[in-house]
């Protein structure tokens, strides 16, 4: 019996644990693929700031959980997603975004372009806060040959600031009366409501390819 109980707790130990790395893994993987693999040009809510501080919120919820390790994963992830999509927009040019985009995806990215051209170095920074920029600031600065290494630390920067800072955020928002008791409810309504406007985005989207394909 003893044995038995020993082996159970053995194996709740272990499902927890990988529990927890698969958390990490998801919250690291979404974040690298909103810029690396150009999933937040469809789903930029769901890869962008509100994962951050539900992330945040559930690890403070969660004693399992550590925070500087999923807060410097977030970073590095950040970065080296960003890494990836300068590195495609200098290979693959600006013909690729174009026969990629819808006319609201163009439009957007024409926006982006002028950010990009006003503020340079700033710009890679700046955009991590703001959902679409972030997707495509990386792609445009591969595309008008911005200097590896200015990249290379302006992407250095914005993966700290915001990859790091609101992770970080969100779980000492926790310490708000009555936020770590609700951290679940409070970090699923934020998730929810990114799923909803990543649809809804993608489905605006989606229509403005097929109209322009028919016309």
């Amino acid at each position: 019996m003893l044995h038995a109980a020993a082996l159970d707790s053995q194996m709740s130990d272990l499902l927890s644990h990988v529990g927890v790395v698969i958390f990490y893994l998801v919250v690291w993987g979404l974040v690298f693929a909103g810029t690396g693999l150009f999933v937040g040009a469809f789903i930029p809510f769901i890869t962008g700031d509100s994962l951050l501080f539900a992330a945040g919120l559930i690890t403070a919820a969660n004693e399992n959980l550590n925070i500087w390790i999923l807060a410097l994963g977030v970073g590095i992830a950040a970065f080296i997603g960003d890494q990836v999509g300068f590195i495609l927009g200098r290979h693959l040019g600006r013909p690729y975004l174009d026969k990629k985009s819808g006319p609201r995806m163009k439009r957007i990215i024409a926006r982006v372009e002028k950010f990009y051209y006003a503020y340079g170095w700033w710009a890679v920074v700046i955009a991590r806060f703001i959902p679409w920029a972030r997707v495509f600031v990386p792609w445009v600065a591969g595309i008008g040959n911005m200097n590896y290494f200015k990249f290379l630390t302006s992407n250095f920067v914005g993966a700290v600031a915001w990859g790091v800072g609101l992770t970080l955020v969100g779980y000492y928002a926790a310490s708000i009366p009555g936020v770590k008791a609700a951290a679940y409810v409070i970090a699923g309504f934020f998730i929810l409501a990114s799923i909803i406007f990543s649809i809804r985005t993608w489905i605006v989207e989606r229509r403005d390819r097929l109209q322009e394909s028919a016309n």
